[in-house]
């Protein structure tokens, strides 16, 4: 039997700038920075986690903060556009879409895409995300002391949007081998073919669209592009049920890694995309207290004996 996969867990992008990265996300998105940590492989590198008010699964928007790199060049091979669900009324779509021209975003008009009311626009390093009506899927929990109005506020993730220039690789491994099941296809104002898989109870925060894209270069990954996509698992049983499944089915990954707020199993797609499947919990409240969260920097214990070291080698966030 397939373990289960529920929905996407988060998402993690690269930044450059992790102060304009801060001021965007957190004071014009209005999303809670629920966890300031570091990346575990790298750790002169911040990780920086935004989320609805509690830090739940399924809403995290996570960057890892390299200064270093170079714009991404955008290709196939990649994860192209990151959805955030929110309240799909004409009203609250008005709101944002005057926020965002507010902030300087660059931002387009409200579009029925997929059946779905969607906002397409970029945040200032070219990220490319959307606002999409998410049909009120799932509960609401809303950052009270954010800027945005609860009733607007960004509910979580997903769809997730791939671009490969074959699907039929990428669709074998989620569907034969994560269990997903196609849904329907649908096209992009450019033409391209779409297809839709779907995990658990589907609906937005539940699907990878595979946009079929062969006429585009590859990707050169870099700032204001995607590292990876992480899917939810709900505990630890489940979790090692993955990691016999990926093995049986002789993909190769990364084994079962303790990521302290969650636990990690990654692996590639045949296209390349990166994939993790995380399991719910332990949660960012693990090291902090819930009404706290996100305002230090945050270490597992394994790291914390190197506090001192690591914080030098970071520049101070607001």
């Amino acid at each position: 039997m397939t373990p289960a996969l529920h929905s996407i867990h988060h998402l993690t992008a690269v930044t450059a700038r992790a102060a304009d990265n801060l001021a965007f996300y957190r004071d014009v998105l209005g999303m809670r920075l629920v966890k300031k940590t570091v990346n575990q492989d790298d750790v002169r590198a911040y990780h920086l986690f935004y989320a609805d008010g509690r830090g739940s699964p399924g809403t995290d928007l996570t960057f890892f903060d390299w200064a270093a790199a170079a714009p991404e060049r955008r290709g196939t091979h990649s994860i192209v556009r990151t959805a955030l669900r929110v309240d799909g009324s004409e009203a609250a779509l008005g709101f944002w879409r005057r926020r965002l021209l507010d902030a300087g975003v660059e931002v387009g008009e409200v579009v029925d895409l997929d059946g779905r009311r969607t906002l397409p626009f970029e945040d200032p390093e070219g990220q490319r995300l959307a606002l999409v009506d998410d049909g009120a899927q799932g509960p609401a929990h809303a950052w009270e002391e954010g800027p945005v109005p609860a009733a607007y506020q960004i509910r979580g993730l997903g769809p997730i949007t791939l671009s490969v220039p074959d699907p039929r690789p990428t669709a074998t491994v989620l569907v034969e081998v994560l269990g997903m099941r196609p849904e329907r296809e649908y096209r992009l104002a450019s033409g391209h073919r779409v297809l839709v898989v779907a995990m658990g109870d589907g609906g937005p925060s539940a699907e990878v669209h595979l946009a079929v894209q062969p006429d585009l270069p590859p990707v050169r990954p870099g700032a204001g592009g995607v590292h990876h996509v992480a899917l939810r698992t709900p505990d630890d049983d489940q979790h090692r049920a993955w990691l016999e499944r990926l093995t049986s089915h002789r993909v190769p990954n990364s084994g079962l890694i303790d990521r302290f707020y969650f636990r990690s199993l990654y692996f590639r797609e045949p296209n390349g995309i990166l994939f993790e499947i995380a399991t719910d919990g332990p949660g960012f409240d693990v090291d902090e207290p819930f009404d706290r969260m996100g305002e230090t920097l945050a270490l597992p214990p394994f790291l914390e004996p190197r506090r001192a070291d690591i914080e030098a080698n970071l520049r101070p966030l607001p």
